[in-house]
């Protein structure tokens, strides 16, 4: 008979029924009261542990201050997941499902992410515990029921915010550059309040926005950006600033009514409230107006009269863009550098005419030669295409698997159709794998860069379309031309322009 040996466990009963558990708390404003609240949960979790024979607390995991409906603001939640996946906790304990999520699909999604690595957590206030997965749908209730509450207290502050807009009591809560905030009210910097001056002076005797920042960056003046530097888009914002005439326009901005929240700038979607009189005075009005004035006149696009060039034309040595300009009966385009002021760009001005003429010599060379350069890159480019992705195992695998998850989706609508399947299941099924149809098209994308390619090949295939329908080259300029054609043009130097056309190619042309 075979001889049997008993191996002793190692590991003793009262060891092996430990439950390492975690307990995670959130508060939602910076309130002294939530605080309290925070500072309760804590202390509560804390001491419930204390005298427990099958469970040990392994860490208490706290967010404080920061927004419930955002799952990505949320440092010491993210750092619980982590810690959960990497082995570490058995099971959680928090106080509400709104403490834990605050919208229905974060809350299922880590839910079911939980239970796959063996952790439940229990939910005091509903009496919820996951490791009973028929409160699954009543995870799911809850989960909606604290996304409307949360939905709710935002529209309450909205509706408090707007109100204090509509009446003028709204209060800022970053001073402009110029002003300090004292006891919830703007007052005059006095330093700042001079460089705010100097600013619109500098502008009205003739200096642009970038020579503006430019002079302030040297005398290493700071900001009130996080960055420190003054750029032309921060001294733009100061000289449209209405704040420096005392007045103030509310709703500049706005945020989105659903999840996730996001701020946008307002462009006529909500209304703006113009209000006067909110706070000192730092520029004159008059002041003010003629810079208004004299914005309009010098940013004003000349492409508002349809010219193809306009913003087009790049300088090679600051990377400025080139705008037009008349001198008596010629026209020009300068680089704005060089037009602030020559010594800072060596780039000058360079006739229109010049520039027509060198894109005429292009154009006429890209005609005579286009079989010889168009065709074969073209022919190569399919070529390429085909021996990359040719017997590709890979990319055929995730293929046949995007086909597959797409007709589980058909099998599924089918199934809904006829009954079989109730609308939450189905929707909850077919967002998985749309999820995962996803993630394998953007797994193709990196294999195949399939987008880039095609888009470089079918733009190679319009060059030698469009010069295979030309009988004769060109003798004037062909506006159409150029702009199906020209991506943009570098100026190397004053007798020398570089052409971008559609495909990535490019080429140099004398002027």
């Amino acid at each position: 008979m075979p001889t049997v040996t008993v191996i002793q466990p190692t590991i003793t009963e009262e060891k092996s029924t430990m439950i390492r558990c975690a307990a995670y708390c959130r508060v939602s404003s910076d309130s002294e009261d939530q605080l309290n609240s925070f500072m309760a949960q804590t202390r509560y979790y804390g001491q419930i542990f204390e005298y427990s024979e099958t469970e040990k607390l392994i860490d208490i995991y706290a967010d404080e201050g920061v927004t419930g409906t955002r799952e990505d603001k949320r440092d010491e939640f993210q750092r619980m997941m982590r810690d959960c996946r990497k082995g570490k906790i058995d099971r959680i304990y928090t106080k509400s499902i709104s403490r834990f999520a605050r919208n229905t699909r974060d809350c299922l999604n880590n839910v079911r992410e939980l239970k796959s690595l063996g952790i439940t957590i229990f939910f005091e206030k509903e009496n919820i515990d996951t490791a009973n997965m028929t409160d699954e749908m009543m995870i799911t209730i809850m989960g909606g029921l604290a996304q409307e509450e949360s939905t709710s207290l935002s529209q309450n502050m909205r509706w408090s915010v707007q109100k204090r807009m509509q009446n003028g009591t709204y209060k800022i809560a970053r001073p402009p550059f110029g002003f300090n905030i004292i006891n919830g009210e703007l007052e005059v910097n006095e330093t700042q309040a001079k460089i705010v001056n100097q600013i619109f002076n500098w502008y009205i005797s003739g200096c642009g926005l970038l020579k503006i920042a430019d002079i302030l960056n040297e005398n290493n003046i700071p900001s009130n950006q996080l960055q420190g530097k003054w750029t032309a888009d921060v001294v733009k914002y100061i000289l449209t600033n209405e704040r420096y005439i005392g007045d103030a326009v509310f709703q500049k901005n706005y945020v989105t009514e659903t999840l996730p929240y996001l701020k946008l700038r307002n462009y006529g979607e909500k209304p703006k409230y113009y209000v006067t009189d909110t706070n000192p005075q730092i520029v004159e009005k008059r002041v003010f107006e003629t810079v208004q004035r004299l914005l309009k006149e010098r940013h004003k696009p000349y492409s508002n009269d349809g010219h193809m060039m306009s913003g087009k034309i790049i300088c090679s040595k600051c990377g400025a863009t080139y705008k037009f300009k008349k001198c008596g009966e010629k026209y020009y385009w300068t680089c704005r550098t060089h037009d602030i002021k020559s010594d800072l760009c060596e780039n000058g001005r360079i006739l229109e005419s010049k520039i027509y003429g060198a894109f005429i010599v292009l154009h006429n060379k890209l005609w005579y030669n286009y079989k010889q350069i168009l065709i074969p890159l073209q022919t190569a480019l399919h070529d390429l295409k085909l021996r990359k992705f040719n017997g590709n195992s890979n990319v055929m695998d995730i293929h046949k698997e995007i086909a597959k998850l797409k007709e589980q989706t058909h099998v599924l609508a089918r199934l809904k159709t006829k009954g079989f399947l109730d609308n939450a299941k189905y929707l909850e099924q077919t967002a998985e794998l749309n999820a995962k149809v996803n993630k394998l098209q953007s797994e193709l994308k990196k294999i195949t860069h399939i987008d880039d390619e095609d888009k470089t090949l079918e733009q190679i295939e319009m060059l030698t379309d469009y010069f295979e329908k030309q009988d004769v080259p060109i003798s004037e300029f062909d506006e159409s031309a150029f702009e199906n054609i020209v991506k943009k043009i570098v100026v190397i130097n004053q007798n020398e322009l570089e052409f971008y056309v559609i495909g990535g190619l490019k080429f140099k042309e004398l002027i």
